[in-house]
């Protein structure tokens, strides 16, 4: 199937997104997206007002405000203009899964096998522009069989231009140079040659070419044309596991909802099994029909593609969702997807330990964030306050990773730092008979130990200076069980750890 290729340009891009943030009131009178150059505030963008007076890009301030005076001046902001370009690549995923920005101004649509889904392909196209304008965007759409191709149909070509599967040739012949996305200094010698069409290059030999304006421009015409390859930049891999349900009436019950969730799951959870992966990140698209579009999205502890399980962390999510005047289709992918190997279901349905971690990890990360849902992991060192650090519980799958060393057992809780106790001296070299911590006292029933644990000679560490550390694990009449060391000279009790 040969690729068909679609290009959405909006010539007045920064003065529209300046027209949506203060008001439609601008659009009636000269509007101009300024930036400073050198020493000079110059012309980015001009509305359609501004146009009509005259005015249009590279034109300095000064000289504009000589023929409009009453010209509207807003800062050119580029990155914001690339936020809203990404915004509406995403947008486009209603018509096919790639889309990405096409320079500072435009897009790309691959939409090989797609446009038998809206009719045809002038009405996938009519259809597309339409909504855009009805957003408030000035564009112009083509539609050929490579990027470059429709890049200049849309620029040069009129409105709606369509070149003919395999007919590109014939569509861009009588376009000019510039159209092949080439430089001005480059467009205006091949024109000063008497080379103004694109199709005045087509006879001339590639080295002949390259030789005079450089291998690039060799590049950008075979491009074009079809002769060389040339990839649309997608935010997220052609391969991305997808579902995705269109409905003959717009839907709005969380009924309806979530029967189109449990579909979609399905489907992308046999995508997944097929390919022998598990999903780290779900993202869930629900196009209105007022054209706008809403996204909930979810994260997982581990590889996962159990549907049922997915839906759970779903289901507080969907609460979130405003059908407005109804959902006329919806989208899953999964961005981020990991290998997984399927695994041995037990008989009597008990589950694995690290999958009720990992699912606990899954409903407290996508609740407040997975960034704050933390666990620990062991590091190099025998010292208890050195031999763990915290790391977010989505980084890797819970139970995995460096092993914790073999040692004594720890207390589950460990003191910022050991807390001074008074202990009743038993034995020279044994426990203390009782202890009194934070004015309670607590008789000594039991007690292990000692263990010593020495600092690393190599860190210079003020709170070992006293040296090795003897600990016990002691256990006081209540049953309560705590870690109390003991270090020398003179032989002073702290507690650095509680065992309940």
């Amino acid at each position: 199937m040969k690729k068909r290729i679609v290009s959405i340009w909006f010539p007045r891009l920064a003065t529209d997104r300046i027209q949506r943030r203060r008001g439609a009131e601008l659009a009636v009178r000269p509007l101009a997206a300024v930036v400073e150059a050198g020493n000079r505030i110059m012309l980015a963008g001009v509305n359609r007002a501004a146009e009509q007076a005259g005015l249009a890009p590279g034109m300095t301030l000064a000289d504009a405000r000589a023929v409009a005076a009453h010209l509207a001046t807003a800062p050119a902001d580029a990155r914001a203009q690339a936020m809203l370009l990404a915004r509406l690549a995403r947008w486009c995923g209603r018509y096919t899964p790639i889309a990405a920005p096409g320079g500072v101004d435009g897009l790309f649509l691959d939409i090989t096998g797609c446009a038998h889904l809206f009719g045809g392909e002038a009405e996938m196209l009519a259809d597309m522009a339409g909504r855009l304008e009805a957003f408030g965007f000035a564009v112009a759409v083509a539609l050929a069989d490579t990027p470059g191709a429709a890049w200049a149909l849309a620029r040069y070509g009129g409105p709606g231009a369509v070149a003919p599967p395999g007919g590109t040739a014939r569509a861009l012949e009588r376009l000019p140079v510039g159209a092949l996305r080439l430089d001005g200094e480059t467009a205006a010698s091949l024109a000063h040659l008497g080379l103004r069409r694109i199709g005045d290059l087509y006879g001339i030999p590639r080295g002949s070419l390259a030789a005079r304006f450089g291998q690039g421009t060799v590049l950008l015409l075979d491009r074009a044309l079809g002769h060389a390859e040339e990839a649309i930049g997608n935010p997220r891999p052609l391969v991305t596991p997808r579902a995705r349900i269109a409905f003959a009436e717009p839907i709005g019950t969380r009924a309806d909802i979530d029967a189109a969730l449990n579909y979609l799951l399905g489907e992308l959870c046999a995508r997944l099994e097929d390919a022998g992966q598990g999903a780290r990140r779900l993202e869930l698209a629900f196009h209105r029909v007022d054209n706008s579009a809403q996204m909930l999205a979810i994260g997982t502890a581990r590889p996962l593609r159990d549907a049922a399980a997915l839906a759970r962390l779903f289901r507080d999510r969907l609460d979130t969702v405003d059908p407005g005047f109804g959902i006329e289709a919806m989208a899953l992918t999964a961005p981020a997807a990991e290998p997984l190997s399927p695994a041995q279901v037990m008989l009597d349905d008990r589950r694995d330990a690290a999958d009720g971690i990992a699912t606990l990890v899954e409903r407290l990360g996508n609740r407040f964030g997975f960034e704050r849902v933390r666990r620990a992991a062991p590091l190099d060192s025998h010292l208890p306050d050195r031999a763990w650090r915290g790391l977010p519980a989505g980084v890797a799958p819970a139970g995995t990773g460096q092993n914790w060393p073999r040692t004594p057992p720890r207390p589950p809780r460990l003191l910022p730092m050991p807390e001074p106790v008074e202990a009743e001296a038993g034995a020279e070299a044994g426990p203390p008979v009782a202890f009194r911590w934070r004015g309670r006292r607590h008789a000594v029933r039991g007690a292990e130990g000692p263990e010593r644990i020495a600092p690393e000679w190599w860190r210079d560490d003020p709170a070992w200076a006293a040296g090795a550390r003897d600990y016990w694990r002691i256990e006081d009449e209540t049953g309560r069980r705590f870690w109390l060391c003991r270090t020398a000279p003179p032989p002073q009790w702290r507690l650095h750890g509680l065992f309940w």
